[in-house]
């Protein structure tokens, strides 16, 4: 069975749901997942009769039953059908996580599509046959082998030895080219878990396909894949954006999967939402300030709020670390601090707050002090029919400091979005 529903959203179980074992499988999976938290509660809490989806997104996949979680911003409008949504969030996972993916072909099957992970289960078998048929990247590794006649070098210890009572035998080492790779290691375990998932009849054809063709290739558990050894250099660099795929559905960032090649239990393909949505930020403000001039520090700045403290003797901080989303700098010189919010702003006009919360503008506060910063941005994503651009300023009390409201949309295609940060970049840092 698998079901959608939109992050806070509730999933029944029980009649028109979920079975309480389904419920249960899934429960499991997330607690296991690192981004679970205490019993899994942040990312499904289970209330008896219904599950609630937290602000986790993507796909929960266990025996038997899969749960899909899409991003909400307005789930009545029109717009926040699940085909949409999908391939709003496939993009944003493409920018964010520099997958390289074609935007059409990912779109269209992001619409046709029943959950997220079938989307990328077809984009992975797709490419990867692609590239399996134009052939696979070998290297030379040492094996030893009795032979009948020398090839390359004898292994005079072993000859010796093992046969030292078998002159027929001749005790070789040579080098050969062979496909058992680390990289085709991790394809290959790509593969087989996928194949416990895929719900598509011509996908699962594919990955059959692919298993037939690795077969050379070791089977290795997901615990001990050697993704620490895998050099992507210019002969293997076509293979570059089929590598982060499966590192994103094997064990990449924010991602967990609870299975082994023998007997896979669930996958959990999840994104935090707030993360990504900054992550597509930085990616997508990096393309808007690089014409201006302007830097993009993403998580950086580090700087401390407080310290000892000494009459007549500046502070130097050493407690209490601060990490900004964005920092946009000029040189050396930090010209604006952006930070993102997932999180729909009420379009109300008589809100003199403008929907920002006071722990919000606390922080911003301390960033304009720590890193001498006069241009501060709350960024938001924009609702269906909302404003985009810098929506409201705020002077801060006592200073000169200016904190703006803006907000994108990420409905918009990849070059809207970017014209809308370098008009709000324009706008900030003027």
């Amino acid at each position: 069975m698998h079901l959608t529903a939109h992050e806070w959203g509730r999933v029944p179980v029980g009649a028109g749901g979920f079975s309480r074992g389904q419920a249960n499988r899934l429960l499991a999976a997330a607690r296991a997942h690192a981004m679970g938290g205490t019993e899994g509660t942040t990312i499904l809490c289970d209330h008896h009769d219904h599950l609630t989806a937290r602000q986790a997104v993507g796909v929960i996949a266990a025996q038997g039953c899969s749960l899909e979680i899409l991003p909400k911003l307005d789930p009545l409008s029109p717009e926040e059908t699940p085909g949409p949504v999908r391939a709003r969030l496939v993009h944003m996972l493409d920018v964010a996580l520099g997958l390289n993916l074609s935007t059409g072909e990912a779109t269209s099957m992001a619409h046709r599509a029943e959950s997220l992970l079938e989307v990328f289960i077809r984009l992975y078998a797709d490419r990867l046959l692609v590239e399996v048929r134009h052939g696979l990247p070998r290297h030379y590794r040492e094996e030893v082998d009795d032979l009948r006649a020398l090839r390359e070098r004898l292994d005079v210890r072993r000859q010796f030895t093992a046969n030292a009572v078998r002159p027929d035998r001749l005790a070789c080492r040579f080098d050969t080219l062979s496909p058992d790779i680390p990289l085709l290691r991790i394809m290959k375990a790509c593969v087989l878990v996928l194949g416990h998932h895929a719900r598509s009849s011509d996908t699962r054809r594919k990955l059959a396909e692919l298993r037939f063709l690795l077969d050379d290739v070791t089977d290795v558990s997901i615990a001990a894949l050697p993704w620490s050894a895998v050099r992507i250099d210019r002969t293997s660099r076509r293979w570059q954006a089929l590598f982060q795929l499966a590192g994103l559905l094997l064990g990449g960032r924010w991602q967990q999967t609870h299975a082994d090649t023998a007997d896979p239990i669930g996958v959990t393909l999840l994104f935090p939402m707030n993360d990504l949505f900054e992550a597509y930020v930085a990616a997508q403000m990096r393309r808007a300030a690089a014409p201006l001039g302007l830097e993009v520090i993403v998580q950086g700045g580090n700087q401390y709020c407080l310290g000892s403290w000494n009459t007549d003797v500046t502070c130097r901080g050493d407690v209490f670390r601060t990490t900004p989303d964005l920092i946009i700098r000029r040189g050396a010189v930090a010209v604006a601090i952006i930070d993102t919010k997932w999180k729909r702003i009420p379009a109300e006009p008589a809100d003199r707050k403008r929907g920002v919360s006071q722990a919000d503008v606390y922080q911003l506060m301390a960033y304009a002090r720590v890193y001498d910063c006069s241009r501060l941005m709350l960024l938001y994503p924009a609702g269906l029919g909302q404003e985009v651009g810098t929506l409201h300023s705020f002077g801060i009390a006592g200073g000169l400091e200016r904190l703006d409201i803006g907000a994108i949309s990420i409905s918009a295609g990849g070059g809207e979005t970017v014209q809308q940060l370098r008009r709000i970049l324009l706008q900030t840092v003027a």
